[in-house]
């Protein structure tokens, strides 16, 4: 992933440095798991640990060096590592496979990616769920295809995505468990010439699970659980990003991204003030969803593998978690920077001259024993005075003879009251989060 989308700790994650690093843990770890079994002498596994030693930019450019001849990367990783341990170094690798190392080392990378991913989520939730109790009562206009509907309050639509993050931390949670998996079983799985035994140690110190049956590679459908569990999150927050760039529309202007001192909104025109993060956000969701499709694509391979996998991992796995905790950082910081103006929400809620009502007065009118269709006439006629003629939508009801007959004026006037709507908000707070207030 590009630099402007890249934070250190996450990208740090899958640099040259830290791929080597994991391969020799993984490699030593093994060759415990061979001493522990009586297959190969501890003074080797001492020898081995004692050598190889830590990695530097100038040791990744050696085994890159080395690879341009052997082809092969692990080869030359191992290449290097006999140059750097000496003899004991035939010790290490002994019945494995290259996948061994690179399935269980990817396991290590994508589960220790996932947990900064959802340290972003968690800060994330944090500012949506400050920002819904901060405007629970706060009233605003609800829609349905982009038109007046009936009152909400900010903070219920808040209180949605919220609940909707929570799943989306489940799922993460689920894929976490479900890509910490390793395997040292071998060329296709069998344990021909390693027990299970090692691979249980390795596992077991790594912090990961055997995977239970693998052929040569860990099979990919965890790993495309893992990025479509990252898309899914990935399309929650475009639906937040393209919910805030609406409101933040000039005939709405409900809510509006902060903007700081000395931006820039457009080089032509000194007047903008665009949502440039939401949008932003809506674009970097469609990669995470374009390598969630990825992923699927690498579930099917030949018999007990082929290597098309490998080149699409190799930039599906740092570009999905690196744009996933961008996302993550950009839009904790959005909620968190926010502006809302409730004087414009109040604005726009009295903008069709109280038609966002008519339900009420449509179930009264049936509660009275009036036939819901000719009561639906009635109510709808008067509202499209509204649309047609600019006239109140109130002063129309009160002004129908038909009405009247069935409602008092006062009944009717009863029917435009906000907290008619807002009166449940707390049931849903105690629902999402556990308290109201």
């Amino acid at each position: 992933m590009i630099p402007r989308y890249s934070l250190q700790e996450m990208s740090s994650l899958w640099s040259d440095v830290a791929r080597l690093r994991r391969w020799r843990d993984v490699e030593l770890t093994a060759l415990e798991g061979m001493v522990e079994a009586g297959l190969a002498p501890r003074e080797a596994l001492e020898d081995c640990r004692a050598r190889a030693g830590d990695f530097t930019a100038e040791d990744a450019a050696r085994i890159e060096e080395i690879e341009r001849t052997t082809k092969h990367d692990v080869i030359a990783f191992l290449t290097f590592m006999e140059e750097r341990v000496g003899p004991s170094a035939r010790w290490l690798h002994l019945g494995m496979t290259s996948s061994d190392v690179l399935d269980t080392s990817l396991g290590l990378t994508l589960r220790d990616a996932l947990d900064l991913i959802l340290k972003g989520l968690g800060r994330v939730m944090a500012a949506v769920e400050k920002r819904a109790f901060e405007h629970r009562l706060t009233v605003m206009m609800g829609r349905s295809h982009g038109i007046h509907a009936e009152p909400i309050t900010f903070g219920h639509k808040l209180a949605i995505w919220y609940d909707e993050l929570s799943r989306g931390r489940a799922r993460l949670e689920r894929a976490r468990e479900t890509i910490a998996v390793g395997k040292i079983s071998g060329a296709v799985g069998t344990f021909a010439h390693l027990p299970p035994a090692v691979e249980e140690t390795v596992c077991r110190k790594l912090g990961l699970h055997p995977a239970p049956a693998s052929s040569q590679i860990v099979q990919r459908d965890r790993h495309a659980e893992y990025f479509g569990a990252l898309a899914l999150l990935g399309a929650s927050i475009e639906k937040f990003a393209v919910e805030i760039r609406h409101l933040q529309r000039t005939e709405v202007r409900e809510v509006e991204e902060a903007f700081t001192p000395g931006q820039k909104g457009s080089s032509a025109m000194p007047h903008k003030r665009n949502p440039i993060l939401s949008e932003n956000l809506s674009g970097l969701a469609r990669l995470l969803r374009g390598y969630a499709v990825s992923a699927l694509e690498d579930v099917a391979l030949w018999h007990e593998r082929d290597i098309s996998h490998s080149s699409v991992e190799r930039v599906i796995g740092p570009d999905a978690t690196i744009v996933m905790d961008f996302m993550l950082h950009r839009f904790a910081g959005l909620m968190e920077n926010l502006r809302v103006y409730p004087e414009q929400m109040q604005k726009n809620l009295e903008l069709l001259g109280g038609v966002v009502n008519s339900q009420r007065i449509l179930l009264e009118l049936a509660r009275k024993g009036m036939d819901r269709q000719a009561a639906y006439v009635i109510v709808q006629r008067n509202a499209m005075k509204m649309y047609e003629e600019g006239a109140d939508f109130r002063t129309a009801l009160l002004a129908d003879a038909d009405l009247l007959k069935v409602m008092t004026p006062e009944e009717i006037r009863d029917c435009f009251s906000t907290g008619y709507h807002t009166r449940h908000v707390d049931d849903i707070f105690r629902r999402v989060f556990g308290r109201a207030g």
